[in-house]
């Protein structure tokens, strides 16, 4: 016969009763969380907001970080591969908002001389960025993330924008009117270009924009390739990344980004959508004042030591 087995009393010696094995959670790390998700939301924002925009995203997560105390809550190397990983969520905006072209361009490959000399554009627009960054990017953030260089290229990208806008003012007409005009000649310019966004504070868009405007595209032609520009750039900014800090990460880090992502995403879309309409009747005039002042207001943090504007 198999013997019965009965349950023990929880008066026997030794025994617990199962009530009290069962481990609570801790309110205090579910508050962490909490805290430290709605942190890496208002990031994310930050991010799509100014990736776009002539006024780098770059100084402004620096800003946004320093008053979230950000990467200590998330840990500073996994802050900092977090703050590029962004970038990635925020170029999905763009392809959304550009889809159609896109599109177009993916299926003509093969037939379409104009969806052939776009692709090309952008690829040869992207190589600089490789060789470049590749080669000068830690070199870079060692020597030039400093609360100086971080100031005097918001203030001076300030002033070329005005500029800028004084000599398109007075052109008649821009030798580029869109991205369709661009020679292979353009593309390589403004990609550059596009490495002055290395040094922080510069931004990658107010350079492509601004330094397409002064090579003779129009407002117009100059915002949409700095977009179409920023797809390759950004992605592979992303993931290369990721890949480089890859055991910094695990799967216990995804929300934290995926929370990031999202919010970048849908702050951008809504950005990405607004500029476009911006341009088509408005100068960057004030976001030359805005740069200028907001290079002021680093110089001011740094000497009362209110943010660190160093790596």
């Amino acid at each position: 016969m198999r013997p019965r087995v009965g349950r023990l009393p929880t008066a026997a010696v030794g025994a617990v009763p199962v009530e009290q094995t069962t481990a609570k959670p801790v309110s205090g790390e579910s508050l962490v969380d909490v805290v430290l998700f709605f942190k890496a939301a208002l990031m994310g924002i930050v991010e799509g907001l100014t990736e776009f925009l002539p006024i780098s995203s770059t100084g402004h997560l620096i800003l946004a970080d320093s008053l979230l105390d950000f990467a200590r809550s998330a840990g500073a190397e996994k802050a900092k591969v977090f703050e590029i990983a962004i970038q990635t969520g925020a170029i999905f905006a763009v392809i959304l908002v550009y889809m159609q072209r896109i599109r177009d361009t993916l299926t003509g490959l093969g037939s379409d001389p104009k969806a052939q000399r776009f692709t090309a554009n952008v690829l040869i627009g992207f190589l600089p960025a490789v060789v470049i960054g590749l080669a000068l990017g830690k070199i870079v953030k060692a020597y030039l993330f400093n609360a100086t260089v971080v100031a005097s290229t918001f203030i001076l990208g300030g002033i070329i924008i005005l500029i800028a806008e004084r000599i398109a003012a007075r052109a008649p007409r821009a030798r580029v009117e869109t991205v369709d005009d661009l020679t292979l000649v353009d593309a390589l310019k403004v990609g550059l270009i596009q490495c002055l966004a290395l040094v922080p504070g510069t931004s990658r868009s107010g350079a492509t924009i601004i330094g397409g405007m002064l090579m003779g595209l129009s407002r117009k032609a100059a915002t949409d390739f700095s977009f179409f520009l920023g797809i390759p750039t950004l992605v592979g900014a992303g993931v290369y990344s990721l890949y480089k800090e890859r055991a910094l990460l695990s799967m216990a880090d995804l929300p934290l980004f995926s929370v990031g992502l999202v919010f970048a995403f849908l702050s951008a879309w809504v950005c990405v959508r607004w500029l476009i309409r911006y341009v088509s009747s408005h100068s960057f005039i004030p976001f030359a004042w805005y740069r200028i002042a907001f290079g002021v207001l680093i110089l001011v943090s740094a000497h009362f030591n209110w943010v660190s504007w160093s790596e």
